[in-house]
């Protein structure tokens, strides 16, 4: 279900690395959640470092759209940068498994199957 590779650099690296191969594999960075600064902000004792990038593709967004709107609460996919125990990770959720536990369309399995080869493709240029 999830997909998590360690990682050699240091997190400012790899997020920086991460938003470079997102952008070479033909997606866009939408935003990017800084959720360590989010929590320390709110006063939450949080040690570790995490960003989530939130990436898309709008061919492959308005062909899952386009089959059943209501995933659009599945979208954009999500990328992960962070640090467990002083070591760096990139990490997601699969997306045909999460969008085959909403559906069982053959379309969207496929469209699936080809972002999630390319989020990984993305998290093993920038690990």
């Amino acid at each position: 279900m999830y997909y998590v590779v360690d990682s050699t650099k240091n997190f400012e690296q790899a997020v920086s690395d991460l938003e470079i191969s997102v952008k070479d594999l033909g997606f866009g960075v939408l935003h990017v959640h800084n959720l360590g600064e989010t929590l320390r902000s709110k006063g939450v004792d949080f040690k570790e470092d995490c960003k989530v990038l939130e990436v898309c593709n709008p061919m492959q967004a308005a062909k899952v759209l386009s089959v059943d709107m209501r995933l659009n609460m599945a979208l954009p996919c999500r990328i992960s940068v962070f640090t467990e125990n002083g070591k760096t990770k990139l990490g997601l959720i699969k997306p045909e498994k999460m969008l085959a536990a909403l559906s069982d369309d053959p379309i969207l399995i496929q469209v699936a199957k080809e972002v999630e080869a390319k989020t990984i493709d993305m998290i093993n240029a920038a690990k």
